[in-house]
């Protein structure tokens, strides 16, 4: 395990903060690489859970993007609760989801996380072009980086679809990610598929794809 400083706790939605960590020397990490993570206070240093990285291996920090969950006393909401000088244990890196051509990412919340440094690595290297990003959430107030977002696909807008499930808002779609909803937004099925979501969403989504002739080996599904 490497202890890790926090040095930086700022809130990205009302429920979703953004936080900066010291970086292990010789820690590696890339673009959809996660680890897990356990709080360093008594009664949490063996309660681990796997988070994405959102920053890139140069960076001399760490940068984690962390959604609370209320609906029990567990680790995100205790992890909303530290502050900077606060200390966490981080297991090694491992691979989650890895971008190998372009495609569609499809992502449900806090699914976002392993595509964030994915796709601003993209823009970096002026490769989002041919790339597509359909993003679901319960509300306006829930969708992560909005604004980023918009701007990585400033030129592709066409390529950027948040939809809302929980709300009716003319300035979003409003409609559950299912079939009728792919269909519409998508006219090829033999590209590449980043799926990343609540468990019962990615099933759904995964096996749509496959229905509408997907091939099982373009679909990445964490």
């Amino acid at each position: 395990m490497h202890k890790s400083k926090i040095l930086l706790a700022q809130f990205v939605t009302h429920d979703v903060r953004r936080f900066i960590l010291e970086k292990p020397q010789n820690y590696k990490i890339q673009p959809g690489s996660a680890t897990e993570i356990s709080i360093d206070a008594e009664g949490f240093e063996h309660e681990k859970r796997p988070f994405t990285f959102t920053s890139f291996d140069k960076d001399e920090v760490l940068e984690f993007t962390i959604k609370r969950y209320d609906s029990h006393n567990g680790v995100t909401k205790k992890l909303h609760s530290l502050n900077p000088g606060d200390s966490l244990l981080l297991d090694d890196p491992f691979d989650t989801i890895k971008y190998s051509s372009r495609g569609v990412f499809i992502a449900g919340g806090a699914g976002i996380t392993p595509f964030i440094p994915i796709l601003r690595d993209l823009r970096r290297k002026n490769e989002i072009e041919g790339n597509c990003l359909l993003f679901s959430n319960k509300t306006h107030k829930d969708i992560i980086l909005e604004k980023e977002f918009k701007d990585i696909f400033s030129n592709f807008s066409e390529n950027l679809i948040f939809t809302l499930t929980d709300e009716n808002n003319p300035n979003y779609e409003n409609k559950k990610i299912d079939k009728d909803f792919l269909l519409d937004k998508i006219n090829d099925f033999s590209q590449k598929f980043y799926i990343c979501g609540p468990p019962k969403m990615g099933e759904e989504i995964n096996n749509i794809l496959k229905d509408l002739g997907a091939d099982v080996e373009n679909i990445v599904f964490e």
